[in-house]
């Protein structure tokens, strides 16, 4: 991804179900990526063993890519 801000769009469970929200976010020219989460920092002492990702879009993408996922947004925040 070139150098514009990344948001966080959502957090999902798994690697599995993070590339299938890729796959559809692509599908739409809607550039992402995915990192494990660092919830439970130091659980696996730097090991990712699977578990949460974050999906992260380009700013000025995160309103459509929202409405794509059907309003899945972060919901890791208050408020």
């Amino acid at each position: 991804m070139n150098g514009a801000e990344l948001v966080r769009l959502t957090v999902v469970p798994n690697e599995a179900e993070a590339e299938m929200i890729r796959n559809l976010l692509a599908t739409e020219g809607i550039e992402s990526m995915q990192r494990t989460t660092d919830f439970a920092a130091g659980a696996l002492d730097g090991w990712a063993a699977g578990g949460a990702r974050e999906i992260l879009v380009h700013a000025d993408d995160l309103a459509a890519a929202r409405e794509l996922v059907g309003g899945q947004e972060d919901r890791s925040r208050d408020g």
